[in-house]
């Protein structure tokens, strides 16, 4: 049975995929319009009725919104992290909860979205109990209360909740968000860093991602402007860039040295795009890396920031990953740390960094908490950033809570420290466990190649496809790492993410996976993923598995 359904599935792969590139039958014409009879000028309410008959029936058989109609920018992008592979595999879920017998899994592995509490990660009880007493400050004038709550919740809830004006969590804030909160975010970064830091130049917003969409915003005018990003690249800041019109200019990291940011390669591309006639206004660097998982050197950021300072470019610094880090040799340094280091000062570079509460230990997404801490810019300019922010009014309060309570969580001596520091340390732990278990398993698998994870909360494998398969994926009018997904998802509910959707050199491909499926559930997935290889890897295989390289591992320096 189990066989049988196999060979359906292969079978259907191959349809799902014909059917994404076959080109839509052509529309029927449409029906002429009925000829009108023009009334009299004079007859106010038979004009009215006329124009309305006009209007209605000039569009007869044209849907007055169509792909033809719409923005081009919003067809010129894509994310693949919510693409084609996930929205097939939640039709997939769909089946199996109809009819568990239909497919060749009984459980689905969602392998493609950094989004932890989905996937069992628990919530830090500190964050939840201070969220919840502002949420409901009845709850503060209640004696159950201290028997259910630790006394620095509680403390840290009375705290917060004078802060915000009347007490409203329910009500608008200021649109860079409430004032207290952005000040605590600020001692937090400046605890951090051992740097100053100011509340004014804190932009509370829903997630890091509507910070990322606002600076762009501000900073491409054109096609003629091009922000600089790395490939493989997290598609927010590819799409982000084609939805205000502006230009992507890639800069490759290399993957044969652990992923490795090299400035020479920084230079090349801003060369080649002002040599275009295209105005680079901005270097994004996503450290620790999405979807590579690298940690940058201290060294290696230094030359970062110099080449910013020479080349006049904005640095857009990704940090949302900061507290994942899986290895003793790397710590994280923000790019503002390294900059004040290094001498400069706010009349020198603007930089803008970037954190989330959803990714960390804590991995609250559905919060949607983060800021951006914006230094650099004159007052003018500012005055802009904080009316494009006015524009959404404010971010949502309890992420604004949220995003105070991770840059200042609890310290020695609280109540709530030690079980805080043990449900901390035993999620960051166990993401190390499962990276480690992942990369190996990962890198045993003839044809498969795959970076240490230093950091963040994914692994990024390359495929070495035989040529038979990279035809089979062209004859099925796929990119081969997709063709490659589809068949894994269809073969076993395991869903990853192509390359091809995060940006990759020529010539190469491989898949992001997540580190964040449960412990327990780890070795279900490289059991299934190992068949899987084998069995795809024997029907392909050619010639070229002679050559397909295992078993190396490469670390950045």
């Amino acid at each position: 049975m189990r066989r049988f359904v196999t060979d359906r599935a292969r079978r259907a792969v191959s349809a799902s995929l014909r059917g994404a590139t076959r080109p839509a039958a052509p529309s029927p014409a449409p029906a002429a319009a009925p000829a009108l009879s023009r009334p009299s000028p004079s007859a106010p309410s038979a004009m009215a009725a006329y124009m309305a008959r006009a209007m209605s029936t000039s569009a007869a058989g044209t849907p007055p919104v169509s792909l033809d109609t719409i923005n081009p920018k919003v067809l010129e992008f894509k994310y693949a992290v919510r693409g084609e592979i996930v929205t097939h595999a939640q039709k997939l879920e769909q089946e199996l909860h109809k009819n568990p017998e239909s497919l060749p899994f009984d459980e689905m592995l969602y392998c493609n979205i950094g989004n932890p509490h989905s996937l069992g990660q628990q919530p830090v009880t500190f964050f939840r109990e201070v969220l919840s007493l502002c949420d409901h400050p009845a709850l503060l004038d209640k004696s159950e209360t201290h028997a259910l709550y630790s006394s620095d919740a509680i403390e840290r809830a009375w705290q917060i909740l004078e802060k915000i004006p009347g007490r409203a969590t329910g009500a608008y804030s200021h649109s860079q968000g409430v004032k207290g909160l952005r000040d605590e975010i600020a001692a937090g970064i400046a605890a951090r860093d051992g740097f100053h830091a100011s509340g004014d130049n804190i932009f509370l917003t829903d997630g890091a991602s509507p910070a990322v969409h606002m600076m762009m915003q501000l900073l491409i005018r054109s096609e003629k402007d091009g922000i600089l990003c790395p490939l493989p690249q997290y598609p927010l800041y590819s799409a982000s860039i084609a939805l205000h019109g502006g230009s992507f200019v890639p800069y490759f990291l290399d993957e044969e040295t652990g992923w490795g940011l090299e400035v020479d390669e920084l230079k090349k591309q801003v060369d080649e795009a002002r040599s275009k006639g295209i105005t680079v206004r901005a270097l994004v660097v996503i450290n620790p890396g999405n979807p590579t998982g690298q940690v940058l050197a201290e060294e290696n950021q230094k030359k970062i920031v110099e080449f910013c300072k020479n080349e006049g470019l904005v640095l857009l610094a990704d940090e949302v990953y900061q507290e994942n880090i899986y290895v003793e040799d790397k710590q994280f340094h923000s790019f503002k740390k390294i900059a004040r280091s290094m001498g400069y000062t706010d009349d020198d570079l603007p930089l803008v960094s970037f954190q989330s509460v959803s990714k960390g230990y804590y991995g609250e997404c559905g919060k949607r908490g983060g800021y951006m801490e914006v230094t650099g810019f004159n007052a003018d300019v500012r005055e802009q950033i904080y009316k494009v922010a006015s524009v959404n009014l404010c971010s949502n309060i309890s992420g604004q809570i949220l995003s105070s309570l991770i840059m200042s969580p609890p310290k020695v001596g609280d109540e709530s420290y030690e079980s805080f520091m043990v449900e901390r340390d035993g999620i960051l732990s166990s993401l190390a466990r499962r990276a480690k278990a992942l990369e190996e398993a990962f890198n045993s698998l003839e044809g498969i190649t795959c970076n240490k994870a230093e950091g963040a909360m994914y692994l990024f494998p390359r495929l070495h496809l035989p040529q038979k398969a990279i035809g089979a994926a062209q004859a099925a009018g796929a990119a081969p790492d997709a063709y490659y997904a589809l068949r894994l998802l269809q073969a076993t509910g395991i869903v990853v993410v192509p390359g091809s959707g995060f940006g990759q050199a020529p010539g190469t491909y491989h898949f992001r996976c997540t580190i964040l499926p449960q412990e327990d559930k780890i070795p279900a997935i490289i059991s299934r993923f190992k068949e899987f290889h084998e069995k795809f890897m024997e029907e392909y295989c050619d010639v070229s598995c002679d050559e397909a390289p295992t078993s190396t591992t490469t670390e950045s320096g």
